[in-house]
């Protein structure tokens, strides 16, 4: 099928994850009480022009064009925070979401860290949003169908008392940030009748599972980017771009030597 990624391509698409984990490495140093979500935002950019990849995000349109190379989402907020005064508080839990080009090829990868020390409530919250990330890893290689693992990662989140949101998913991804094959973090019939596929060689995807301790509900700010939960309670978001191959999955922005959140 089209969507099918090369070994050639993946390689690529792997060197444009590469500068996306270092780009998250940029993040994670800067987080911590007293920063603003802007001066973060401000060093993410600057190590990407440096290393002549593009932000995939900035300018995306929409009725204001997104304008920030990193999404930074706080606490209630999901995704698509826009960076800007807001200062980070001990407790709260931040967000990053970074997506780049490089020679042509994309890379996505999105994170959710504690500012300092955090409750137990959003510890777990963490816990289990990376650990349904993790479950999707594992059973890939395993399923024959994405609705497959789908099932089991709603289960997981369920089961520990949280809600999937269900309006936002993963995407294919490959010479293009957003590419045809939609990958919800749950499953009905609907989905699998329309939109599941095939897990094989050459599936490239970028899975993010995101979780909410109360409702699964949520609602857009003015701003026309930022989506919040409606009852105003935490909220967390993990992201890999994820190539399935003969030999099982690679995770096209882990580290150098393959770890990462999710994978270690």
């Amino acid at each position: 099928m089209s969507f099918l990624k090369t070994p050639e391509q993946i390689a690529r698409m792997r060197e444009a994850g590469l500068i996306v984990w270092e780009a998250h490495q940029v993040a994670a140093d800067m987080v911590m009480p007293g920063i603003t979500t802007a001066e973060i935002e401000e060093a993410v950019d600057t190590f990407i022009t440096l290393n002549n990849a593009t932000a995939l995000f900035k300018g995306v349109p929409g009725k204001v064009p997104f304008p920030a190379a990193t999404c930074i989402s706080v606490n209630e907020e999901i995704v698509h925070g826009m960076p800007g005064k807001r200062v980070l508080k001990e407790g709260d839990i931040v967000s990053l979401d970074i997506g780049v080009r490089l020679n042509g090829w994309c890379g996505d990868a999105a994170v959710t860290r504690p500012v300092g020390v955090i409750s137990p409530e959003k510890r777990k919250l963490l816990d289990i949003t990376e650990g349904a990330l993790r479950l999707a890893i594992e059973l890939m290689p395993r399923c024959q169908y994405w609705s497959q693992v789908a099932k089991e990662m709603a289960d997981y989140v369920r089961k520990a008392g949280f809600s999937v949101v269900e309006e936002l998913a993963g995407h294919g991804i490959g010479a293009d940030l957003w590419e045809s094959l939609h990958v919800p973090n749950y499953s009905n019939r609907e989905y699998e009748k329309n939109q599941d596929f095939r897990l094989e060689p050459g599936v490239v995807i970028a899975v993010e599972p995101m979780v909410n301790v109360g409702r699964r509900n949520i609602k857009t700010l003015r701003d026309h980017w930022t989506i919040t939960t409606t009852d105003g309670k935490p909220s967390a978001h993990f992201e890999h771009t994820l190539a399935l191959t003969r030999d099982g999955v690679q995770v096209l922005t882990a580290s150098p030597d393959g770890r990462g959140w999710a994978i270690d």
